[in-house]
């Protein structure tokens, strides 16, 4: 019996784990790799590829506005990602330069997980709320005795917007240092590379922050 209670419990957080980052799968990851597909794989300009992945930002962040008049943080962010990106792209004539101009990107997104964590409004909580309350009365006003009265609950929050936001400022780093020490034509297939890596390292990170925050949550709610 313990062991089917356990095997039980272990699939339930990997599964709240895993709704958890379907925010960061659809306002992050879809316009990040709408980019890398139209720059790297059809060889759009860096303006159209930036345009084409701002497609979801702006959808997800007006139909915030327009059905919950709130703001959609991870689209917002998203989308000045992009627009920055555009900015940069017309001064970027360096090839060396056009590749490190990728890593803002991530630095951008990470960055802003990584201040908003420590001002103790952690960017991802926006997303990762919904999946592990589902909807629930009972999870919802757990979640929110848990967040008032658990020191640990609201650092496991922090944690897992802090994780993802030290996975993709490191991947900006390490992007731009071999942007500059490795040959052009590398760096083509290695910065995407990169990034794959950073987002398989964030989710495993992350899980681990998640997943004690889902048990908590059930455990709460019962």
């Amino acid at each position: 019996m313990a062991t089917i209670t356990t095997s039980a419990k272990t699939e339930q957080n990997t599964s709240g784990a895993a709704a958890a980052l379907r925010p960061l799968a659809v306002d992050v990851a879809v316009p990040l790799g709408v980019y890398y597909a139209a720059h790297s794989l059809f060889g759009l300009g860096l303006v159209a590829s930036l345009t084409l992945s701002s497609a979801v930002p702006v959808v997800r962040t007006v139909a915030g506005l327009v059905r919950d008049r709130s703001v959609n943080t991870l689209a917002l962010v998203m989308l000045v990602v992009n627009v920055v990106g555009i900015a940069l792209s017309a001064v970027a004539g360096d090839p060396r330069l056009m590749v490190a101009k990728d890593g803002a990107v991530s630095s951008v997104i990470g960055g802003s997980m990584i201040v908003t964590a420590l001002l103790g409004r952690p960017l991802m909580t926006a997303g990762l709320r919904p999946f592990l309350v589902k909807g629930d009365a009972a999870r919802s006003a757990a979640w929110d005795r848990l967040m008032a009265g658990s020191a640990a609950f609201r650092r496991d929050e922090r944690n897992f917007s802090l994780a993802w936001g030290t996975v993709l400022v490191t991947e900006c780093a390490a992007k731009v240092v071999l942007a500059y020490t490795v040959p052009v034509e590398t760096m083509v297939w290695l910065s995407t590379v990169l990034l794959v890596a950073a987002i398989g390292l964030g989710v495993l990170v992350g899980n681990v922050f998640a997943g004690r925050m889902a048990e908590r949550v059930v455990a709460e709610a019962a």
